[in-house]
């Protein structure tokens, strides 16, 4: 099993609870890193304007570039549930993962060794939800087997395609 995120970023109205629930929870620095970045999207000019936020952090990828590139193998696939996690006594801070990570997940609070996401592994084995989607007040973020989000968002998707199609004329 394979577990991961999910966002839906018509839901997310950028209110940043989740950075600050991944800082309370992994006792991070108000201004330093967080495992979880918002970023603000906007399209358009005035007056049609439009904006979007994206919330994103360590995806834990099936085949995760940050692992691949780890010289002394610290970044490890957990076998039971898929997370990406890192063995602080194995890591020698190179880096390798930062330039191989497309989602820019790996952080290196003032030069120590690698840090990220691990999707809250402890509050997950408790049967508890990851802290950012714990806090999420408009549910935009969600967890679980990787299987069962992708067929969520395929029936999301469909309803969105097939609805319209399917309205009796007049009603």
């Amino acid at each position: 099993m394979q577990l991961g995120f999910s966002f839906d970023v018509s839901r997310c109205s950028g209110c940043m609870a989740c950075i600050v629930a991944c800082q309370d929870e992994k006792d991070l620095p108000e201004f330093g890193p967080s495992f979880r970045q918002v970023t603000r999207v906007e399209k358009g000019s005035y007056p049609n304007v439009s904006m979007a936020f994206i919330s994103i952090a360590c995806l834990h990828c099936g085949d995760a570039p940050c692992l691949l590139v780890c010289p002394t193998g610290a970044i490890y696939k957990r076998p039971q549930d898929g997370i990406v996690d890192v063995d602080q006594d194995v890591c020698i801070g190179c880096h390798s993962c930062v330039l191989a990570c497309p989602f820019g997940a790996p952080q290196f609070p003032e030069g120590s060794k690698m840090h990220k996401c691990d999707l809250c592994a402890g509050r997950i084995e408790y049967g508890m939800e990851p802290a950012c989607v714990r806090v999420c007040p408009t549910r935009a973020l969600s967890y679980g087997p990787m299987e069962d989000l992708a067929r969520q968002k395929a029936e999301k998707a469909s309803r969105v395609i097939l609805d319209p199609l399917l309205k009796v004329p007049g009603q």
